[in-house]
């Protein structure tokens, strides 16, 4: 009876496994970072590579982190809103050029705003690898403690950031 039985249980558990996995967004990737000390950055300031930028800058503060580069297309989807975010105040929004060239990367900018207090040159991808960056853009949100707290892969969309990111900077803001 057990062994006729064995088949049937078989296709339930993978029928149940399928169910879930086909009911996640993709966008929703779990991090091993989320929860841990945001990687170290020290890199050079974009629009002045003398300068540079460690995370401990930012100590107190909420904070996101957004991967782009100029020649991503998706980046350019999420842009407008980023510059939004910027204009409201709600939140320091830092730039990750990731794999970018300098010239190109200020030219992007320029063309299309800044919306980033700074960006800082990643351009080895050293820094994203320490992030777990699977492409551009991601965007983390970093806590006063410089605690990563969600990490969002994809374009960031307005009902994606009323939803999920602002109610989680409010908190943290306290």
């Amino acid at each position: 009876m057990i062994r006729s039985l064995l088949p049937l249980g078989l296709f339930a558990a993978v029928a149940a496994f399928l169910f879930v996995g086909l009911g996640r967004n993709p966008r929703e990737v779990p991090s091993p970072l989320v929860g841990k000390p945001a990687p170290e950055i020290g890199l050079a300031l974009l629009r002045d590579p003398q300068k540079s930028f460690r995370t401990a800058d930012l100590q107190g503060q909420v904070w996101l982190l957004n991967v782009w580069a100029s020649w991503c297309v998706a980046c350019r989807e999420e842009h407008p809103l980023l510059l939004e975010l910027a204009r409201s105040g709600v939140v320091p929004l830092v730039g990750l050029n990731y794999k970018d060239h300098r010239d190109e990367a200020l030219a992007w900018l320029e063309r299309f705003g800044d919306p980033y207090r700074f960006s800082v040159m990643d351009r080895e991808g050293r820094v994203g690898i320490d992030y777990g960056v699977y492409g551009v853009p991601e965007t983390f949100v970093i806590d006063a403690e410089g605690v990563i707290r969600y990490k969002h892969i994809g374009p960031l969309t307005p009902e994606r950031w009323r939803e999920r990111l602002l109610p989680l900077i409010r908190e943290l803001q306290g």
